[in-house]
């Protein structure tokens, strides 16, 4: 009976032993590995029409290259600034109270005791996400309309009829989006702080129930201290994300008269990009690429910051 090779202490395993060993996951993860490669870095070759007069015929190779016009061009923009004020105050808004809501939704959930009920609202909570933007949208639509269901109900409240979604007034549209994307992704958000709240030790909260402590004091010195390390993560996440926010919804329930307090740099550049009767492509990877940049320094500073302050870190 042959011997079960031990590996020796301090001995290097190079890629070539590892594959020997472990190549099923290595088969496994091919199929990953191509959809990566094709629909994630093979596209970044498109990076050079933001540098170019980019032409469908010419082609990659063949269109003039103009270095940072395109970028130029979308800063210069008359609009460009007040698209970037309604990104940054949007960003804000999602990265403070919507990123609060799931968290103070899986707090909530981890109180209840009826085991059913609790599965019952989890599930709920978990449908809106899974509903088209499209759908949603068409929803808004018809609840904020003039005769809208909503509509009426704040006029009996004492508020005028009208159609919310044209009012251009600060900061009616951005509640509006910020309540939406609320209901839609609350449940489906709060699912890590579920699993981590599940994780506290049940002992601690009733050891500090027996020493007298409310809910409410539990909640602020054992379950939030014991999930800080998936709050920051999230948080880090949300902050590298938060530059791209809108485009699906937002290009939805726009209009004309509500551009000075929807419009945002994606929807900007989409209407320049492609408003127009010639599709600008490279004006849009300009963007994309910009979007990009921004997001990237986002993420790195933030994590940074969470790792210099919080001592937890996402990488």
């Amino acid at each position: 009976m042959a011997k079960k090779k031990v590996p020796v202490p301090g001995k290097k395993i190079t890629w070539a032993m590892d594959f020997k060993k472990n190549w099923p996951i290595y088969v496994m993860f091919l199929p990953v590995l191509i959809y990566e490669l094709v629909l994630h870095y093979a596209p970044m070759f498109g990076i050079l029409m933001a540098f170019e007069d980019y032409n469908v015929i010419d082609g990659y190779f063949g269109s003039k290259w103009v270095g940072f016009q395109n970028f130029i061009d979308l800063f210069t923009g008359g609009d460009f600034p007040r698209a970037l004020r309604n990104t940054i105050i949007i960003a804000l808004l999602k990265g403070t109270i919507g990123f609060l809501a799931p968290i103070a939704f899986a707090v909530l959930l981890s109180l209840l005791h009826h085991k059913k009920y609790k599965r019952t609202v989890q599930t709920m909570s978990y449908l809106p996400n899974f509903v088209a933007a499209v759908v949603v949208a068409s929803l808004v639509i018809e609840f904020l309309g003039q005769d809208g269901p909503l509509t009426l109900l704040l006029c009996k409240l004492g508020a005028e009829n009208q159609n919310w979604l044209a009012n251009n007034k600060v900061p009616v549209f951005w509640l509006i989006y910020l309540f939406m994307g609320i209901w839609q992704s609350i449940g489906w958000g709060s699912i890590m702080y579920v699993s981590s709240i599940a994780t506290v030790s049940g002992d601690l909260q009733e050891a500090a129930a027996i020493d007298g402590a409310t809910r409410l004091q539990r909640m602020f010195k054992i379950t939030l201290p014991c999930i800080k390390p998936m709050i920051i993560m999230m948080l880090v996440l949300n902050i590298g994300l938060s530059f791209s926010t809108g485009f699906d919804n937002i290009l939805l329930l726009y209009m004309p008269s509500t551009y000075n307090v929807a419009d945002t740099v994606y929807t900007y550049t989409y209407r320049l990009a492609f408003g127009g009767g010639n599709a600008n492509y490279a004006l849009s990877a300009a963007s994309g690429l910009f979007q990009s940049i921004v997001g990237t320094i986002l993420l790195v500073g933030s994590n940074t910051l969470s790792k210099k302050l919080g001592d937890t870190s996402l990488f």
